[in-house]
């Protein structure tokens, strides 16, 4: 008898989870609380899918962030399913891919929708059984394991991979209501924070009229982190991948606050030999001189300024206090989770044999550009690893 494994949570880990065992004789079946799976791939896709980056895999492995996890294991486990992994799978599913200069990877049409649906036809051909509208309300780490479900009945499998997903994007099933379940079994979580999100500050009208205006080619620092990269002005503050990358920092801060560099091409000197005949106006003269966008000009012409050196300098270290972060429920992604130190190398938890954790409900963090669907993928793949080897160890297997 084929032994069976429940996959909780359909989004891309657990679907990727249900392929790989699936495809290595498992009797695999997907509970899905939502009313269909990959809700939050689709949602992802919207504007075009970047569903990996072609950075260098020790770049690559240097962008997650995950401080209770041991050192090197992002590298270990790209290493086993990469990038070009990820990428000849969305091929051989009819979805080929391209990558930009900057290194983001998007599917050649920029739609998940037919991938995702070539994906299912592949899991129904493989004979994985998909159950929606099936939320985990209960779940008894015995061998085998009891499932129990909100209105559903009670199912059992010999192995289970959870996939639930972290705190963030709640209207797509990422609601962290799993860790009502986990909590009470002593499997330590830590709570969610909101990651790859906005930042609000108090802006004077003149800035904050210019909601939607970017802020290009700029530096930004946190602390003794920089980075080069571009903001977006907001009603409520910042936006931008720049400060998304500074997320883990600016949270870590007491008084959270970035200082941007507005030309950082340009030495201060340079900058001030631009102004030469300036003698008033500064922060417009500037503006004019330096070549500055709306937002930039903006922020400049939001404070005084008492001569040419006074407004280089400011422009090079121009700095903001934030207030905080946006809500969690508006974040791109969330740190926080399943800590890694309750996980085996295999992901599966100490002292519960069977039960393994995979993607964004496993406690790490990761910048946008590919690197948060690459990382679902990868930990999909390296928890089905697990579960195949740990069931070769049951009698009778």
């Amino acid at each position: 008898m084929r032994r069976r494994v429940a996959i909780i949570g359909g989004g891309p880990t657990g679907l990727y989870a249900a392929e790989i065992l699936s495809s290595r004789g498992f009797n695999t079946t997907l509970f899905e609380a939502t009313r269909f799976p990959g809700h939050k791939f689709l949602a992802a896709g919207a504007g075009g899918l970047n569903l990996t980056n072609s950075e260098p895999l020790e770049s690559f492995a240097a962008r997650y962030n995950s401080p209770s996890l041991p050192p090197g294991v992002w590298r270990n486990w790209l290493a086993k399913h990469s990038p070009d992994d990820l990428r000849r799978w969305a091929e051989e599913l009819g979805s080929p891919t391209m990558a930009k200069r900057n290194g983001r990877v998007y599917l050649r049409e920029r739609k998940s929708s037919r991938l995702l649906r070539a994906w299912l036809e592949r899991l129904a051909s493989q004979g994985v059984t998909i159950k929606t509208r099936h939320r985990l309300t209960g779940l008894c780490p015995s061998r085998p394991f009891r499932l129990e479900f909100e209105t559903q009945p009670v199912d059992s499998a010999d192995a289970v991979l959870m996939a639930c997903g972290g705190g963030s994007w709640p209207q797509t099933g990422s609601d962290a209501r799993w860790t009502g379940l986990l909590r009470p079994l002593g499997i330590p979580i830590r709570n969610f924070e909101a990651a790859n999100c906005g930042w609000e500050i108090d802006w004077p009208d003149g800035v904050r009229s210019l909601a939607g205006q970017p802020l290009k080619n700029v530096r930004v620092t946190a602390g003794a982190h920089s980075l080069a990269g571009e903001l977006m002005i907001t009603g409520y503050g910042l936006e931008g991948g720049a400060l998304y990358a500074l997320g883990p920092i600016l949270r870590a801060m007491d008084q959270p606050a970035l200082t941007i560099d507005l030309k950082p091409a340009h030495p201060v000197s340079r900058l001030v030999e631009k102004m030469e005949s300036a003698r008033k106006n500064w922060a417009s003269e500037a503006a004019e001189r330096w070549r500055l966008g709306p937002a930039a000009r903006a922020l400049l012409e939001s404070r005084s300024w008492q001569g040419a050196m006074d407004v280089a300098r400011g422009a090079k270290a121009f700095h903001l206090t934030l207030r905080g972060p946006r809500p969690l429920r508006e974040a791109i992604s969330s740190a926080g989770g399943v800590c890694g130190t309750a996980l085996n190398d295999r992901l599966m938890v100490n002292g519960m044999p069977g039960l393994f954790m995979a993607g964004e409900m496993i406690d790490w963090e990761a910048p946008t550009g590919g690197y948060l669907l690459q990382g679902c993928f990868t930990s999909a793949a390296i928890a089905a690893d697990g579960v195949e080897d740990w069931i070769s160890t049951l009698s009778g297997s």
